[in-house]
């Protein structure tokens, strides 16, 4: 991690891919309240925890940053539950559940978060915290 990013970056929260993750999961707890009460058990508890699972991800990835196999290892789970969001969100569209471009707009969020993971783990030796 550069100088300056450690004078913007305090934790998690900072992180613009999280703010990008967090506020996609509030839509899709959003627009999921619309979803027949026959899927709550399973569509709708599903897309919750995999988008809400993206942001606790990153948070244990970010505390997890004195150990690279420890950071990788989250930021893979947040990369896994990022598009396992996009399944649901997919079969939210198909079910007539999801309007198809609130689904093409979530479904968009989800690949620019997981481009900004992947950038994250190709440079994450500039995350790591340094050893004093």
């Amino acid at each position: 991690m550069t100088e300056s990013r450690e004078n913007l970056i305090h934790n998690h929260e900072d992180l613009e891919v999280y703010q990008i993750a967090f506020d996609t999961a509030m839509k899709i707890f959003e627009v999921s309240k619309s979803f027949p009460k026959a899927e709550t058990y399973s569509l709708t508890d599903q897309i919750r925890r995999s988008s809400r699972s993206v942001c606790a991800n990153l948070a244990e990835a970010w505390r997890r940053r004195r150990y690279k196999g420890s950071f990788l290892l989250r930021l893979n789970d947040a990369e896994a539950e990022a598009a396992e969001s996009q399944v649901w969100l997919k079969f939210a569209v198909k079910c007539q559940y999801l309007e198809i471009q609130t689904g093409r707009q979530l479904y968009s969020q989800y690949n620019q978060i997981l481009g900004m993971i992947v950038k994250i783990t190709k440079n994450a030796d500039k995350w790591l915290l340094k050893k004093t």
